[in-house]
């Protein structure tokens, strides 16, 4: 195995950031990702079209527990440490999320300890993680279980010999079309610091903050893009096809009317069929109510207010803005301009993910599957956008040289 910019992506989901790195010169060595609906499109995107991973003999190319993986492959694990240069990936965020109920008893949150093990058997030289901005807030109920996970973690990784920093980024100033804030920790083994010098647990944000213009420039792109420059191809007025669904119809390409939509169809052929652009079929009531807030140019609140709706994250989005965060819930947000919910494609391009990167799995699901599954909103939902995981990529690989 070649010692140079190799990683491992734990808790990989969908692969936006093994995609990132990618695009960055990274080389993977494997994925861990419980969900078997979100390792298929890895696979297929990362695995069966790039040929990304160096996938080693000893774990099977699937969905793998992190937890079974370091049950049953210590050994295997032990034998890579020292010889890979940076883990990448943060455990699941939902029992941290400001977004959901915030439980600290939510058995997710046991993954930071999984994390940590998983950390203390390869000892990679650069640690990148990432989680929710609520990983940084105290569960306030008595002074030892308010500390923050982020503290936690910070205290655990430095007794492991890494100097550690951690930091609240907002995507949306990197070039992503969504406010969406993430607390990010870099994490340094001390002996790799000692020998590179000129390196502290400052660089990484240093840099990150220093060379975003530039890389958004080189590649044509704004800092702060808004929705309609990421979407606005993608109407349902363009026409409509048959989905690969049966019974759903699906959008068209429009004409490109920004960098943003140059840039995320790049790979794409003339007249090729948007993947994943399928709409959803809602009821004539909901429509209407959709079409008069569009009409009457009603904001968040007074649309939920006058049609009595009690769910309070609903969101009419603006075009000339980023989104909010986006949720795993697409049925929270109504397009700007249509009278409908966004599409599993329009999603992935507030994510920053290329429309020749393709989705598997179910659309959506509900009820009890919901803890099972992850279909593709979620997929999305969930992952940390490649456009900001190929900048981390390239200045992680700057703290190499």
């Amino acid at each position: 195995m070649k010692s140079s910019n190799t990683y491992i992506d734990l808790f990989s989901g969908c692969g936006g950031l093994s995609l990132g790195l990618h695009n960055a010169g990274w080389k993977g060595v494997f994925a861990i990702e419980k969900s078997e609906d979100a390792f298929e499109t890895l696979k297929h995107n990362l695995i069966k079209k790039k040929k990304h991973f160096d996938w080693p003999d000893w774990l099977e190319q699937k969905h793998h527990d992190v937890n079974k993986v370091i049950e049953n492959y210590a050994e295997n694990l032990k034998e890579l440490r020292h010889k890979i240069d940076l883990v990448a990936g943060g455990p699941p965020c939902q029992g941290f999320s400001m977004a959901g109920r915030r439980e600290e008893n939510d058995s997710r949150n046991d993954l930071i300890n999984s994390y940590i093990k998983f950390i203390d058997l390869v000892r990679p030289k650069l640690i990148f993680f990432e989680n929710v901005k609520g990983f940084t807030l105290g569960f306030k109920k008595n002074e030892e279980k308010g500390k923050a996970y982020s503290k936690y973690v910070l205290e655990e990784l430095e007794a492991l010999g890494y100097t550690v920093r951690g930091e609240l980024i907002n995507f949306s100033e990197y070039g992503i079309p969504q406010k969406r804030t993430r607390f990010i920790l870099v994490g340094l083994r001390k002996d790799f610091v000692e020998e590179k010098q000129n390196v502290d647990k400052e660089t990484f944000f240093q840099k990150i903050k220093e060379s975003k213009e530039e890389f958004l420039i080189n590649k044509k792109l704004r800092i702060n893009p808004t929705l309609e420059n990421a979407i606005s191809d993608l109407l349902q007025s363009n026409g409509e096809v048959e989905s690969e669904t049966p019974n759903f119809k699906a959008g068209v390409y429009g004409q490109i009317s920004s960098n943003y939509q140059k840039y995320v169809r790049k790979h794409i052929r003339q007249n090729s069929r948007v993947d994943s652009h399928r709409f959803v079929k809602h009821t004539t009531s909901i429509s209407t109510r959709f079409q008069i807030a569009l009409n009457e140019k009603l904001s968040s609140s007074e649309y939920r207010e006058r049609f009595k709706l009690k769910k309070s994250s609903t969101k009419i989005l603006e075009k000339d803005k980023p989104t909010p965060t986006i949720t795993t819930l697409p049925d929270d947000y109504i397009h700007y301009c249509e009278p409908r919910i966004m599409t599993v494609r329009e999603y992935a391009r507030i994510q920053s993910f290329p429309d020749n990167f393709h989705f598997k799995g179910k659309y959506t699901t509900g009820g009890k599957r919901r803890t099972k599954e992850v279909p593709r909103y979620s997929q999305i939902g969930n992952a940390i956008p490649p456009l900001f995981g190929e900048q981390a990529g390239l200045v992680l690989k700057s703290l190499m040289q």
